[in-house]
């Protein structure tokens, strides 16, 4: 398996003798290996979350954000660039029908981009934990979604559904499992982690929509 980030540095506490790895394979409703799928791993163990020194950053181009799924830690902040021509909104809110995300919803409008500068932009900060979508009200069709997270230990899968996590403390820990396209949040999973190498798989109840390219 091949290891996944979230963007931001974990802990170096953590990397210790006494750590864990823990592989985590998710399957859409069809068998399929399901990309952009955010794991949530909360070990017993608190770890300490840093902030990316530098804002992580979503463009908007050819009428869609991306990337189109990102993951912030809590107090991150997220720069907005438009590098498509003409004007786009950002538009953020709770994400899910549950709407368990906390974050509150914001929106600002970007100009379109003018020819042979930088694309205009904006920058704003995340600083709840959950899912939170993105939207534009020029263009229905443009989506996205940003993971905000409390844990170091969150990534989101390849294109082979998978995603790896090193150096975890070893014990009791909590698995959540975020697609943008699983309306309904999957039940959390209690794991026991140990110097064995653990691996799990996961199985969504929908089929992803397919990505307009």
């Amino acid at each position: 398996l091949i290891a996944a980030c979230a963007g931001f540095t974990l802990a170096t506490s953590t990397l210790s003798a006494q750590a864990a790895t823990l592989s985590v394979q998710v399957l859409d409703k069809e068998g399929k290996p399901a990309a952009d799928a955010v794991m949530v791993l909360t070990p017993s163990t608190p770890s300490p979350l840093k902030a990316p020194a530098a804002p992580l950053q979503i463009t908007q181009e050819k009428m869609q954000f991306a990337p189109a799924v990102s993951i912030a830690p809590v107090g991150a902040r997220v720069r907005f660039v438009n590098n498509d021509t003409w004007d786009h909104h950002v538009r953020a809110g709770a994400a899910g029908l549950q709407q368990l995300a906390t974050t509150g919803g914001l929106e600002f409008r970007l100009a379109g981009k003018t020819e042979s500068k930088t694309g205009n932009a904006a920058e704003v900060a995340f600083d709840k934990a959950g899912p939170v979508q993105l939207g534009c009200h020029l263009h229905g069709s443009m989506r996205g979604h940003v993971y905000v997270t409390d844990s170091p230990f969150t990534a989101k899968t390849d294109a082979q559904g998978q995603v790896q996590f090193d150096g975890v403390p070893e014990g009791a820990a909590q698995l959540r499992v975020w697609h943008a396209d699983q309306l309904i949040d999957l039940p959390t999973q209690a794991l026991t982690l140990s110097a064995s190498a653990l691996k799990v798989s996961v199985q969504l109840q929908v089929v992803p929509r397919r990505r307009r390219i």
